[in-house]
């Protein structure tokens, strides 16, 4: 491995997690926009007009329609749908911090996704949306140290959008997490803003050791489908995990690397991969 590769796996910067910095969403327009684009489903396809009544048109705020569209989505008969709409649209209220941050992956998935057309279509629609925003309830009743409410919703997370993420993982705003199926974060992971995800993906840790055992995942990184990045490492601002790679070493900031195990094939040629959604691995002048 030639000094410029070996330099691509050095540890990367050790600075505190960035984790929904930055400008607060413009939550009136946005929730304006989503009615709007309701409406326009409810008079062009009948067989959809009651889920947008139910989820938006009846609902006077943002926190009441995530509640409803969870709950909807989340109900089992040990936590029915009414019991669980209470639940949710209380902890978005009491919490607005939540919502703001869920604005923010609606906005990365319309921006970064091709296939999406409006903001409406992740919240009615997009799993890795829905389950991003379940972890964000469990995170804030971990917090609250409401454990075992925080492990349930863990729990039907996974059964309903085939998504596990351990409530106390930290996660930032603006997460792409792109078709989202067997997407595993482990207890102490740490997933900076802006950072683009596809399926299967694993931020795992190594063996049964305690402490800090799962990856940091730096702004700006974009990671392919199927990769698995294990243990205490961390993946530096902007860089690029090939699909398929397994990463066990700190990858350098704005370094591209792919492989079993994963080894740099190059620099990121964007500034921002996980804006960009270009997953072609930049391998000129390494192999």
């Amino acid at each position: 491995m030639s000094e410029s590769q070996q330099a691509g796996l050095a540890p990367a910067s050790k600075n505190p997690a960035k984790l929904c910095a930055g400008a607060v969403a413009d939550m009136q327009h946005v929730w304006e926009t989503l009615r709007l684009e309701a409406q326009r489903v409810a008079s062009e396809e009948p067989f959809l007009r009651h889920l947008a009544d139910d989820v938006i048109l009846s609902r006077s705020t943002l926190a009441c329609a995530l509640g409803t569209r969870l709950a909807r989505r989340l109900a089992r008969e040990d936590m029915p749908r009414t019991s669980l709409e209470t639940l949710l649209t209380g902890v978005f209220a009491e919490n607005p911090q939540i919502v703001h941050a869920s604005v923010r992956d609606l906005r990365a998935m319309f921006e970064r996704d091709p296939a999406c057309f409006s903001l409406l279509e992740p919240l009615l629609f997009f799993k890795g949306f829905l389950a991003l925003t379940t972890y964000r309830v469990s995170h804030q009743l971990w917090k609250d140290d409401r454990r075992w409410l925080a492990l349930y919703f863990q729990s039907v997370a996974s059964e309903a959008f085939a998504v596990d993420i351990h409530p106390a993982a930290q996660i930032g705003c603006g997460i792409l997490l792109d078709h989202a199926t067997s997407f595993v974060v482990g207890e102490t992971a740490i997933i900076e803003d802006d950072v683009s995800i596809l399926h299967e993906v694993t931020l795992g840790g190594t063996g049964k050791d305690c402490g800090n055992r799962h990856p940091i995942i730096r702004s700006g990184v974009l990671i392919g489908a199927g990769a698995k990045i294990l243990g205490r490492v961390e993946i530096g601002t902007g860089a690029k995990i090939g699909a398929g790679s397994v990463v066990l070493n700190d990858v350098a900031p704005h370094h591209t690397v792919a492989g079993v195990p994963a080894v740099v094939v190059g620099m990121s040629s964007e500034a921002n991969p996980a804006s960009e959604m270009n997953q072609r691995l930049d391998c000129s002048g390494y192999i």
